[in-house]
């Protein structure tokens, strides 16, 4: 059996969304110290709906990886979807990952909520307020 899926091979050599969004409605920073990884996520939210989404992660494959299918997960859906994304969701559509790489599936869960938490921060307001 291979380490990993055709999938987390695709979004790693191929990753979608990846960029800077200059005028962010949300930005959100995670590191994870042990392993050395760090991704960024920026959000433009129309209305409910986040309308773009980009990514940047220092790290590893599935890192990257897991970034890129996070960010396809969320685009064009409601806020509300994406502050119930789980590390676990992520990883289930990259058709799995090794257990010592979950981490890297729980970065691109933490960067969404960071980013969100960043959102919500800069309209005053929390989630369930909305």
């Amino acid at each position: 059996m291979a380490l990993y899926s055709e999938k987390v091979m695709d979004h790693f050599r191929n990753p979608r969304n990846v960029g800077v969004i200059e005028d962010a409605d949300g930005v959100g920073e995670v590191g994870n110290a042990k392993c050395g990884d760090i991704m960024k996520m920026y959000l433009k939210i129309d209305g409910d709906i986040i309308s773009d989404v980009k990514f940047e992660t220092f790290g590893c494959g599935s890192a990257i990886a897991s970034s890129s299918m996070a960010t396809e997960l969320i685009k064009g859906r409601p806020v509300a979807e994406a502050l119930e994304l789980t590390n676990k969701a992520v990883a289930e559509a990259l058709d799995g990952l090794p257990a010592y790489k979950m981490h890297c599936s729980v970065l691109a869960e933490e960067a969404i909520k960071s980013a969100l938490d960043d959102y919500y921060s800069r309209k005053g307001t929390a989630p369930e307020e909305k």
